[in-house]
């Protein structure tokens, strides 16, 4: 599947290009293991409180979509785009500067409200395509490949020669593309009909899918937040943890790719069902997992990666079978992000010293719990199992703003 055949008459460089400034955005997600982890090695913030610098950045990166989509106009997509990407690299070099759990805390919780902006620029152009699913698709991988470059660029270059400040510098360097890239991404955002026009409301049918996304993000975020000690406990040495991490974004990759071939062609709820009970059966493997089995630890999280982008699809067209109107699908990305940071969160209160081997369990049970919820969703929703991401009837009402060439009603789906 190309990227053109993706969307209908938005240009890709302008789409291209959104999907870029989100991508920059959420490069310090894929990285945290190894960045949060160096911090932990070097004693700038403690084992106990990694897990609440991780879920603070994450929150607010959540909130800050949030927030964008509630206060900012579309209109000023531009604008916005560069005062975020430059506050964000502000406060990336600001990092270098905080030293304690409080103060990285405050500076990274503040850097993924920044960080969040960026995203709900891109969310916007995303929900404004007329295949929607597929173009977020192609966002998730497009997010991971970047995050499994910087990755490997952060554990074999970066760190080994300037330490985690250089870390933080080199992110820094990278959110101000989007200063640039911003006048290539649509210049405004048409807005999305309102809710008594499409008859979207909360219910038990809307709220069980977001309930199942935020759980299996809870999942990945507590597993994922504490991969490098995991790792380090299975027998891996410090940078070989570091790699590995990289070596998960690119399983993820291969994860997303086959999803983008599949996800059209599979029932949603029993693939995210199976995916619930894989990333189960990963964590409690870990867990179980004696000192020294570092290939069976690789191997392990190999498959975590795979599952993880695999099943992140699934979650738009989940979103679409109760809301076929295409608002709950906006509020995905809140929920993934919210999950991501809640899973670490809990995690952090399970850690004692340095053991972090109660991780796992957690993230099992967060898992399980997941596979519950679909399972429960699956029911009220059974009427519209035949629809998919792609069909037209999924596609997000939008009234156009103004005939122009970089807008983004130009790509408002058809009727």
């Amino acid at each position: 599947m190309s990227l053109p055949q993706a969307l209908d008459s938005l240009p890709v460089r302008q789409v291209g290009a959104a999907l870029a400034v989100g991508s920059i955005a959420v490069l310090m997600i894929g990285v945290q293991p190894i960045l949060l982890g160096e911090l932990v090695e070097r004693q700038e913030v403690s084992l106990e409180g990694v897990g609440l610098v991780a879920m603070g950045e994450i929150v607010t990166l959540g909130l800050g979509v949030v927030l964008g989509d509630a206060v900012l106009p579309g209109a000023r997509l531009r604008l916005v785009t560069v005062v975020a990407a430059l506050l964000a690299a502000a406060l990336d070099l600001l990092t270098t500067a905080a030293t304690g759990d409080a103060q990285m805390l405050g500076v990274r919780a503040a850097a993924g409200l920044a960080e969040g902006l960026l995203v709900w620029g891109t969310t916007g152009v995303v929900v404004r395509c007329a295949n929607p699913g597929r173009v977020g698709g192609i966002f998730f991988v497009l997010q991971t490949l970047a995050q499994a470059a910087l990755g490997l660029a952060l554990a074999n270059a970066v760190i080994p020669r300037w330490g985690w400040q250089g870390g933080f510098v080199t992110l820094a360097g990278l959110c101000l593309l989007p200063c640039l890239l911003a006048f290539v991404q649509p210049a405004r955002l048409a807005p999305l009909a309102p809710a008594s026009q499409t008859g979207f409301r909360w219910s038990l049918p809307t709220l069980l899918p977001l309930t199942a996304v935020f759980l299996q993000l809870a999942t990945l975020g507590a597993f994922w937040a504490y991969l490098e000690p995991l790792g380090k406990a299975a027998g891996l040495q410090a940078q070989a943890a570091q790699s590995l991490v990289a070596g998960v974004l690119v399983m993820q990759v291969i994860g997303g790719s086959a999803a983008a071939l599949v996800v059209r062609r599979l029932p949603v709820v029993p693939v995210l069902v199976a995916a619930s009970v894989g990333l189960a059966a990963v964590t409690l493997a870990v867990q179980a997992l004696p000192s020294g089995a570092a290939l069976q630890f690789v191997l392990a999280c190999a498959l975590f990666g795979f599952v993880w982008l695999f099943m992140l699809p699934f979650h738009i067209g989940l979103a679409f079978r109760a809301d076929p109107s295409g608002r709950l699908a906006g509020l995905v990305p809140a929920a993934q992000l919210l999950g991501s940071a809640f899973g670490p969160m809990v995690a952090s209160f399970m850690v004692t010293g340095d053991d972090a081997s109660a991780v796992p369990l957690l993230a099992a049970g967060f898992a399980l719990a997941a596979a519950m919820v679909l399972v429960a969703a699956r029911f009220p929703l059974a009427g519209r199992h035949g629809l998919t991401p792609g069909d037209s009837s999924f596609m997000p009402a939008a009234r156009p703003a103004r005939n122009s060439s970089s807008d983004t009603s130009s790509a408002a789906p058809k009727a």
